[in-house]
């Protein structure tokens, strides 16, 4: 879907606003009487190409209470703060760095998920419990709000493949490793769907392709008529992988490189999961694949899949039915991807949604096989 490490913006200041006890009341407010005033950290407020988009940040109410939250937390961990703050406004989400030191990784990070995707704060705390080493530790969580505090987790593997610094080979020891993460994960199915992790199951499949192409209203009438009478070819596909018996997991919906942090050599951590759902485990297959297939080219897309395969060739399933089960997955991808577009906040503009949704739609029957 949308990468929280896009930087394909222009910035602006808002600095210089007032305090109420160190938090940001918002532009031109004034602190309440008889409260100590003192000056905020100015803020760079990034929105992109979302200008348009409505979220909580014009709230000077919100703001107050979320920066106020972050501020008092950071206290708790007797941290403090070293320097502007960088707002990152989205439709799906609004992220804070707030510096802590004069280093790059001296930075501690607040995120307010959009309400369809809220379930990330306490999703991000149970998975530090559960699968600790694969994903960041939050320093604190309001499942409540969906607001999180978390750490500075290093580099990206984007920007370690751009230097160089890795290659096709680091791709097959990240996604193996995000493997034997939803392997460890699925014991733990039916509890995520309880914290309110969409559910994208192989039997829901059919009832999520048919919402999609019944609301969206960018398809002409003639493109509906045809996906509609495709169904019958997906209910064979989700029939023929169900028979095949993995067990579901988490599917990170949207696992390019920008959504994965490389702290050290070999070692990888995964984050952002504001787009997961819980699912056939080989749909995470989709992005990276395309991924490594547009940087490297396409004789190095097998080689991922059989990487991702390895920690599960111990259930007793034939190779070759794993490999057919994770082709089946990833066109069934397209379908988690589609609707993971809508989980916006209220009020923001969702044309160019639907017309993303539309394209995922359209994908599962039209796209190549990737293996």
């Amino acid at each position: 879907m949308r990468s929280e490490t896009e930087t394909d913006a222009e910035t602006e200041t808002d600095a210089g606003t007032e305090t109420d006890a160190g938090t940001d009341l918002g532009r031109g407010a004034r602190p309440d009487a008889g409260t100590h005033e003192r000056s905020e950290p100015p803020t760079t407020v990034d929105r992109g190409r979302f200008g348009d988009a409505v979220t909580p940040w014009e709230d000077p109410v919100w703001r107050r209470a979320a920066l106020g939250w972050a501020g008092r937390e950071l206290a708790r961990y007797g941290l403090r703060e070293a320097g502007p703050r960088e707002a990152r406004i989205r439709p799906w989400s609004i992220l804070v760095r707030f510096r802590t030191g004069a280093g790059d990784g001296d930075a501690v990070w607040f995120k307010a998920s959009a309400p369809a995707a809220a379930f990330e704060a306490a999703l991000g705390g149970a998975l530090a419990a559960w699968v600790p080493g694969h994903v960041m530790t939050p320093l604190a969580v309001d499942p409540r709000r969906g607001w999180c505090l978390l750490p500075d987790g290093g580099p990206l593997f984007r920007d370690v493949l751009d230097r160089g610094d890795a290659g096709p080979a680091d791709w097959l020891v990240a996604v193996g490793q995000y493997a034997r993460m939803q392997r460890a994960l699925t014991p733990y199915a039916d509890r995520m769907t309880e914290l309110g992790v969409p559910g994208a199951r192989t039997r829901q499949l059919p009832d999520i392709f048919d919402g999609l192409v019944a609301t969206n209203p960018t398809l002409a009438p003639e493109a509906r008529q045809a996906l509609r009478a495709r169904r019958p070819l997906l209910l064979d596909w989700c029939a023929e992988l169900d028979a095949i018996g993995l067990p579901d997991s988490l599917d990170h919906c949207d696992l390019h490189d920008g959504q994965v942090l490389a702290p050290g050599a070999g070692r990888y951590t995964f984050f952002d999961w504001g787009d997961a759902a819980v699912g056939h485990p080989f749909a995470s297959l989709l992005v990276p694949a395309r991924d490594v297939r547009e940087r490297y080219g396409p004789e190095t897309v097998t080689a991922v899949r059989d990487a991702y395969l390895e920690p599960w060739t111990d259930l007793g399933v034939p190779l070759p039915d794993l490999r057919r089960a994770a082709t089946l997955a990833v066109r069934l991808a397209a379908l988690s991807r589609a609707v993971s577009w809508f989980r916006l906040f209220p009020g923001s503009p969702a044309a160019d949604c639907h017309e993303a949704s539309a394209f995922w739609v359209e994908e599962l029957f039209a796209a190549p096989d990737l293996f």
